[in-house]
């Protein structure tokens, strides 16, 4: 399991898939549009009316949350309706996972040295 888990994180960290959910995921206002379609489909007039921007400038946002794989565009007539796609985010979450390890180590070392300082601390107030 645990070389299974490797080679998956091995082509997490080296696919281009990746690169795109994390750039279209570093704009603020992608990242409140995927928040908006977690509620259920949108029109693009829909997903840019809370912005002071245009049509064409959403659809560029819109855009590069397709190419990533995080929604899907569809049209029915003049309308276009977008729907969240959550999946690939899935790619992100585990790389982000990788590092958990990382942190916890890191946090439980930083908790044992102030746990030291206040014992130390402690035992220095009460010989006052």
């Amino acid at each position: 399991m645990r070389g299974l888990l490797r080679i998956f994180n091995h082509m997490v960290d080296h696919s281009p898939d990746l690169d795109a959910i994390f750039h279209a995921l570093s704009d603020a206002t992608r990242r409140a549009m995927l928040r908006r379609l977690g509620q259920g489909e949108a029109t693009v007039g829909d997903l840019a009316a809370p912005y002071p921007m245009s049509l064409a400038a959403a659809s560029k946002h819109i855009r590069v949350l397709e190419d990533a794989g995080l929604i899907r565009r569809t049209i029915r007539g003049r309308s276009h309706l977008c729907r969240l796609e959550a999946m690939p985010m899935h790619a992100g979450q585990e790389w982000i996972r990788h590092f958990e390890h990382f942190w916890t180590e890191r946090l439980d070392a930083l908790e044992a040295i102030l746990n030291e300082e206040d014992k130390a601390k402690g035992d220095q107030d009460g010989k006052s």
